[in-house]
């Protein structure tokens, strides 16, 4: 069975959610996020990345910053520009980017099913973010950023989400980069009901976007379960810091883009021996294609051209949920063998490049100085569960799923 509760939602008022709503804060650095924010006072990067409003050049961890958060997020709720909901409620959000449009439920979701491996995870963290978002949560006392889930898709569901979008919305924003946040509130308590019952039919839930967060929402659980264990008092697991906030998509209706690879320098090859090298495992031919086609495929640039790599049948094990994908096939028989990218989580050498920045900006980077790049065909959700299915993770920067979503639309305060 998955949770799905409802809480009482601080969310802005409906003048102010434009100026409110802001890009995730893991999707900016400090002084794209001033620009962002820039004669902005409402926008939640200052909830999101409280450094843009301190001395610039200042320790992103430093106590002054998490400070400046909480100050913040405060000082939004008292001047009014966010309110709390009267009662609890689930909400609906939907995105829309050009034809494709995704519509999830907001509620709150169990800190022990993550325990218990009822809410999936694909990817390792890394401890230095899961830290500075467990300090983010702790003095917040808030989850400020929803984390983003998916599940099986149920057809019922989606009748009920579907009839809830013929509704009036609360908020339909259209941000800056051309992309539509929509918002229903829902506050019946029949619908309600029957929501949070489907959803404990629904068998497991899985992180397509978030996994720092929810880690953090889940160390922050812990923490004050065992506080509260220490100091004797009863607990009956519904106490505020057992759930955190989350979107939950069916799976059906997500897009995962491509995750793309830029290498700065051949490993101390020449083109033409890293060429000779690449030709050992992979079928290899000049292409008027710089994205790849289709899976075990992958667009290469090097030297101003682009190259297809077909990966040769029987140089990966292709019933492995790991191995089998595409990341793994080109960390396995060319990053790590022939540019001696070991771990492209801590080696300097490689850098990726989300999807929603298209194949111009991999030619940019070889241009500015990187040596290689190479497109790869976008892991599928069949992928990411099965690989979440299994207990395993996925390599680094394997999925980048579009469109994100905004903060600050809603935000859930652990005081209920």
């Amino acid at each position: 069975m998955s949770q799905l509760k409802p809480f009482r939602a601080y969310r802005p008022r409906p003048e102010l959610a434009a100026q409110v709503a802001a890009v995730p804060y893991d999707v900016v650095n400090t002084q794209e996020a001033a620009e962002l924010a820039k004669g902005n006072p409402h926008s939640f990067l200052h909830v999101g990345r409280p450094e843009i409003d301190l001395p610039t050049g200042i320790d992103v961890h430093a106590d002054e910053v998490y400070a400046k958060g909480v100050a913040n997020l405060r000082g939004l709720i008292e001047r009014g520009a966010l309110f709390h909901e009267n009662t609890p409620c689930l909400y609906v959000y939907q995105q829309r980017m050009g034809d494709h449009v995704q519509a999830g439920l907001v509620g709150l979701c169990s800190v022990e099913e993550y325990e218990t491996g009822a809410i999936k995870r694909h990817e390792f963290t890394r401890k230095d973010k899961d830290d500075d978002r467990t300090r983010h949560v702790t003095e917040q006392a808030a989850n400020a950023e929803p984390v983003f889930l998916t599940y099986k898709a149920v057809p019922y569901i989606d009748h009920i989400v579907n009839d809830i979008r013929k509704q009036i919305p609360v908020y339909d924003v259209v941000t800056p980069d051309g992309i539509g946040h929509t918002v229903w509130v829902v506050s019946g308590e029949t619908v309600v009901y029957e929501l949070v019952h489907l959803f404990n039919g629904v068998d497991a839930l899985y992180i397509a976007d978030g996994h720092h967060r929810t880690a953090a929402a889940i160390r922050f659980g812990q923490a004050c379960r065992a506080k509260a264990k220490a100091q004797g008092i009863p607990l009956d697991g519904d106490e505020p810091f057992e759930s955190f906030m989350a979107v939950v998509f069916p799976h059906d209706q997500l897009k995962i883009m491509d995750y793309n690879r830029v290498v700065k320098d051949l490993n101390g090859l020449s083109q033409d021996a890293f060429l000779t090298k690449v030709r050992e495992t992979f079928d290899v031919a000049v292409s008027a294609h710089r994205a790849a086609q289709a899976p075990t495929t992958f667009g290469m640039y090097l030297g101003g051209t682009w190259y297809e790599l077909k990966a040769r049948p029987g140089s990966f094990p292709a019933s492995d949920p790991v191995r089998g994908l595409d990341v793994s096939i080109l960390q396995d028989n060319l990053l790590n063998p022939i540019l001696g990218i070991d771990d492209p989580r801590t080696n300097t050498r490689i850098d990726f490049v989300g999807g929603i920045r298209g194949m111009d900006e991999l030619e940019r980077r070889v241009k500015d100085g990187c040596a290689v790049a190479f497109s790869v065909y976008p892991t599928s959700l069949t992928q990411l569960m099965s690989v979440a299915d299994a207990g395993e993770v996925m390599p680094p920067k394997s999925t980048w799923f579009e469109p994100k979503l905004r903060s600050g639309l809603l935000v859930r305060m652990y005081e209920g």
